[in-house]
């Protein structure tokens, strides 16, 4: 495998938003990016979890404005490029251009699977911006690589540089990852990335498949803090691609002192696939549910595999956060009901 190499992106300080409820200070920034920046790291992407604008009641506050972190970020790299996440329909074109204004590099613009079209206008912006426009199709796991292929043109057609699969449920198998990104690598002219999720254990496989089918980007977060399960972890994956001779620009060393002493401290617990975490990727629901899905259990006293399950059964996407309490108060409800239903058989 020695000739294959990829551009690495950390979304520690994106992605791995979700996995702390947005509370990442300006100095846990800097002190990331440094870190990551002195390792080689390429790009390395900062935002709310769900990218500019998220900081919403739907997707849980941030404990400092996003514009602070990016400007933190900016000024402690070196070398790395920072990137920044933006769903249309939650970020703005204006904070887009804010984001430029402090020095962001890379606009990675994020749909649904299936809703590439709305990405025209962003992506457009991006490149008028002089970024480099990257485009994010999210729970790709949902629909076919041949439906993914069309979405994926589409996005080549607005500008954009490259096209990522996201398997944002972690629900991918290693043979679903390499047929979608082997498919838009032969037919896209662009490059194609991969952003995978640890649900099912299979980030760092998944990941190293895309790259052995063309995959020329890839996503990962230290320690695998990310929604969900979490994300495939920065240290391993380099790791692995070190053993294998693969080229990544990346000190593995220093990647890994970033995880443990930087990031490990920030939720020690991250890394554990747990019942929940696995489920997301059994039922293929979108991990940055997670939190929500928890809290809404809790709420309303519904176990937490069966609210996880039906949100699956009901294909619930990205930026239907309500629904989750919907699925909640009608599970509850039919609690209550085959409850009152079995006192008065006994009556």
């Amino acid at each position: 495998m020695s000739e294959l190499a990829f551009r690495l992106t950390d979304s520690t300080l994106r992605d791995g938003s979700h996995a702390i409820a947005h509370r990442f200070s300006p100095q846990q920034v800097t002190d990331v990016v440094t870190g990551l920046d002195a390792a080689g790291v390429p790009v390395i992407e900062v935002s709310h979890g769900d990218g500019l604008g998220g900081s919403s009641f739907n997707y849980g506050f941030s404990a400092t404005d996003e514009m602070e972190l990016l400007r933190a970020a900016v000024a402690a790299r070196q070398q790395s490029k920072i990137a920044i996440l933006m769903l249309p329909g939650i970020g703005t074109r204006e904070e887009l251009r804010r984001a430029a204004d402090l020095g962001i590099d890379v606009a990675r613009i994020a749909t649904h699977c299936t809703e590439a079209d709305i990405a025209e206008q962003h992506i457009g912006l991006a490149k008028q911006l002089g970024l480099e426009a990257v485009g994010f199709l999210m729970l790709s796991h949902m629909i076919t690589a041949e439906e993914l292929l069309e979405q994926g043109r589409k996005l080549e057609s607005y500008g954009a540089d490259c096209v990522y699969v996201v398997d944002s449920a972690g629900a991918m198998t290693i043979d679903d990852a390499r047929r979608r990104v082997a498919l838009l690598a032969d037919r896209l002219t662009v490059e194609v990335g991969i952003h995978a999720h640890n649900n099912l254990s299979l980030a760092v496989a998944n990941s190293i498949a895309a790259l052995e089918v063309g995959a020329a980007q890839i996503d990962g977060c230290t320690t695998g803090l990310g929604a969900g399960a979490g994300n495939c972890p920065t240290e391993a994956l380099v790791a692995a691609c070190q053993r294998s001779g693969v080229a990544t620009g990346v000190d593995p060393m220093g990647v890994v002192d970033v995880a443990e002493e930087v990031v490990r401290p920030v939720r020690p617990e991250q890394g554990v696939i747990d019942r929940d975490g696995l489920l997301l990727g059994y039922a293929g629901v979108y991990g940055s549910f997670l939190l929500h899905a928890r809290r809404a259990a809790e709420r309303y006293d519904v176990d937490m595999k069966d609210l996880l399950l039906e949100l699956g059964r009901r294909r619930v996407v990205g930026g239907q956060e309500d629904m989750i309490i919907d699925v909640a108060v009608e599970l509850e409800r039919r609690a209550a009901q085959a409850q009152a239903a079995t006192v008065g058989t006994r009556s």
